[in-house]
């Protein structure tokens, strides 16, 4: 037996503030909320993933380690509109990798709280 065959069922993105990492994950991000057990949990939906946006238990350190890349379609129209919500990106979104048929195109930014995020959309060459 493996993991072959599993699938991510939830993530954690430790905050330091409960109620300050709701609000940038419902409402800056625009992630559906489903539910909180406060004070220390609320879970968001992001796709098939379900995010546990949490604070961590007195005498625990946040690990931030990992990087979260949320797949859109349209990074120019998505990261124009965090980005007037006030979410502070690395750069413009710009390609990565390419092949003959499509651009993986890139937009870094943190929450509040220093967790690495970024947007990513894979885009069709034209004529292909």
């Amino acid at each position: 037996m493996n993991l072959s065959d599993a699938t991510i069922g939830q993530l954690l993105i430790p905050v330091d503030e409960f109620e300050k990492g709701i609000a940038f994950y419902r409402d800056v991000l625009g992630l559906p909320f489903l539910f909180s057990a406060p004070p220390q949990m609320a879970f968001f939906q992001c796709g098939s993933v379900r995010l546990l946006v949490g604070v961590m238990s007195a005498g625990q350190t946040p690990q931030r380690g990992s990087a979260i890349y949320f797949s859109v379609k349209d990074i120019r129209g998505v990261h124009a509109a965090l980005r007037a919500k006030g979410v502070e990106f690395r750069a413009e979104p710009h390609v990565v990798h390419r092949t003959p048929t499509s651009e993986l195109w890139l937009a870094e930014f943190t929450d509040p709280d220093g967790n690495q995020l970024a947007l990513m959309s894979e885009v069709a060459v034209a004529g292909t």
